[in-house]
């Protein structure tokens, strides 16, 4: 049986309130509480605090990545939220953050990914391993 391995929402967050994406503050505290919401596990995030405003920014995850990219002068959210296992958290992850970042309008794609692998995989939580 074919089935998908992970899900990818790929969005563009039109008409966000421009004070609210320049800072790299405001938008960690969303995109850490997404994740919570999404119940995903962080392994690591870097964000980028652009001058004068602007912020980029990646969460790694057991289970795939969150990434964003701010232009607060045309009040824009490009967002990028991939999950393996249930796509359910990807769902959350990205209702939580439209919820937040209240944009007038936003263009998004849902894609299914590993759609040829022919066997039931089962993504499950990994160990936390550290490599040097």
């Amino acid at each position: 049986m074919k089935m998908a391995v992970g899900m990818q929402i790929v969005a563009d967050l039109y008409g966000v309130d421009e004070e609210l994406i320049s800072e790299s503050s405001g938008v960690y505290e969303i995109i850490e509480s997404a994740i919570k919401a999404g119940r995903l596990t962080k392994i690591s995030s870097d964000y980028y605090q652009f001058q004068p405003r602007g912020v980029s920014g990646v969460v790694l995850l057991a289970e795939s990545h969150l990434s964003f990219h701010t232009w607060p002068e045309h009040n824009l959210v490009t967002l990028d939220v991939y999950t393996c296992g249930d796509p359910a958290s990807a769902d959350a992850a990205f209702n939580y953050i439209v919820k937040r970042l209240s944009p007038r309008s936003v263009e998004y794609r849902k894609m299914a990914r590993g759609t040829l692998v022919d066997e039931e995989v089962r993504v499950e939580k990994p160990q936390h391993i550290l490599i040097e």
